[in-house]
């Protein structure tokens, strides 16, 4: 599975009214340590339910690969239900069946993750099996053959033949000139073709050991007892030399780029990127939290800025929308999305104005500090009913430690975001939005080729 960037906010007009204190419940007890083998575990209560998620995260995913030879995390990924010293090929997975767990595993830019949610009284079950494929997956080449047929025609179903998810894939690539973060996590299909086993087996060995990786336990256990497990089941695995993975850092200022794309889609579309720093490579994790406000100002639901004044006001777009994910290991974007409004005539050039117009305003006039309480509590309260979820806590947790920063962010992000003012989304906007950090992609209906090349 691969990771969507996207963040839904919802559920959540019920209690803008209330204070931000009240918003905020107490961190939950958390407790961290780590194996003589240098395997990282943390650990936060929840005993609401009976329940547990243990999640297993290495820090390895497509921005760590090179070009010609992509796709190779998501493909160990795959390749990890294919059988263990212990386990043949997809029992683990009935074993955590018939105990009525939940299981599966993702691969972004950043990292690759494996979990289960299964009966808390069970979780030792859920560690034997992932520790014995830590230690010892088996990667038989005639699995391999037959699993990289699944991965070429996923790529075929959610990319080459999906519109919009073929062009963000060519928008990142143009948008990422110097970081890996423009390589495609399910990787290039000519990469796939001649991808081989062997390749996978020493991207194993490199990545895939116990001090490359996070063990994140969240639910009704307490520390002693998951301490107990994990000693048990991975105590015995030993390290091993990883290499050094450098930031993914891209050009500040790469100067405009622009493409236009012709795809089998019926509307055409836009889609704007600058490049800007994650919380891991910022200046300052004010401006972080700053681009983090503004995406929820120009695109927070019904009354946000996009909505009110380009697609109900104006009547520019039939759709719009703004977001940023400040949790990367590297730099990061900031993406606009638009989608013009031909029932009214409108084109991509005037949806292209009426987002910069919108930018500009940004960054000539800080917002009111009654609009910006209103986004706030609409951000505050998304994330705190996110978090409501065990999985939605330990993926936090989880994703904070895979990318270089700590989980601990996760219990000071609302006063960080309190602590945003007016004037620091201004500045950060005029730092960012512009256009020396512009990426442009224009999509546009395949027929519509043919009709400009017409005399």
């Amino acid at each position: 599975m691969i990771v969507s960037a996207r963040r839904t906010l919802g559920l959540i007009m019920g209690v803008l009214c209330l204070p931000m204190a009240a918003l905020a419940a107490a961190p939950q007890p958390t407790h961290e340590f780590t194996l003589d083998n240098g395997l990282k575990v943390i650990v936060r209560e929840d005993h609401r339910a009976p329940v547990v998620v243990s999640q297993l995260w290495y820090k390895v995913g497509s921005s760590y690969e090179t070009p010609g030879s992509t796709g190779l995390s998501h493909a160990l990924e795959h390749m990890m239900f294919k059988g263990s010293r212990k386990f043949g090929p997809g029992e683990a997975s009935r074993i955590l069946r018939e105990l009525g767990a939940e299981e599966n595993a993702f691969t972004s830019d950043d990292y690759t993750a494996y979990y289960q949610v299964l009966a808390s009284d069970r979780l030792g079950v859920a560690l034997e099996l992932e520790a014995d494929r830590l230690a010892s997956l088996q990667l038989p080449a005639d699995e391999f053959a037959k699993e990289i047929e699944v991965i070429k025609e996923e790529r075929r179903l959610r990319t080459d033949d999906r519109p919009s998810s073929l062009a963000f894939e060519r928008f990142k690539a143009m948008a990422y000139p110097a970081s890996g973060y423009g390589i495609p996590t399910i990787g290039w299909m000519a990469d796939l073709d001649r991808m081989h086993i062997d390749e996978l087996r020493a991207w194993y060995r490199k990545w895939y050991a116990p001090n490359n990786a996070t063990l994140v336990v969240v639910g009704d256990v307490g520390v002693d007892e998951v301490k107990t497990q994990v000693q048990r089941y991975f105590g015995d695995i030993p390290r091993r030399e990883v290499p050094t993975a450098k930031l993914p850092l891209e050009l500040g200022a790469a100067g405009e780029r622009r493409t236009t794309l012709y795809l089998k889609t019926q509307l055409p579309s836009l889609l704007m990127g600058f490049n800007v720093p994650g919380l891991a490579t910022a200046e300052t994790p004010r401006q972080v939290y700053a681009l983090r406000l503004a995406a929820a100002l120009l695109d927070g639901g019904y009354s946000a800025r996009l909505s009110t004044r380009l697609e109900r006001g104006e009547e520019l777009v039939s759709g719009a929308s703004a977001w940023y994910n400040a949790f990367t290991r590297g730099d990061s974007l900031f993406v606009l999305t638009a989608t013009p409004n031909v029932q009214k005539g409108r084109t991509l050039e005037q949806a292209e104005a009426g987002l910069w117009r919108e930018l500009e305003e940004l960054k000539k006039t800080p917002p009111s500090a009654a609009e910006l309480a209103r986004v706030r509590a609409q951000v505050i309260a998304g994330l705190v009913f996110e978090r409501d979820s065990i999985t939605s806590q330990a993926t936090s947790i989880g994703q904070l430690e895979t990318v270089g920063l700590s989980w601990q962010l996760i219990d000071q992000e609302l006063a960080e975001l309190e602590a945003v003012t007016p004037a620091d989304i201004q500045q950060a906007a005029r730092t960012f939005f512009v256009r020396d950090r512009l990426s442009v992609a224009h999509v546009l209906p395949e027929e519509s080729r043919h009709e400009e090349s017409r005399p």
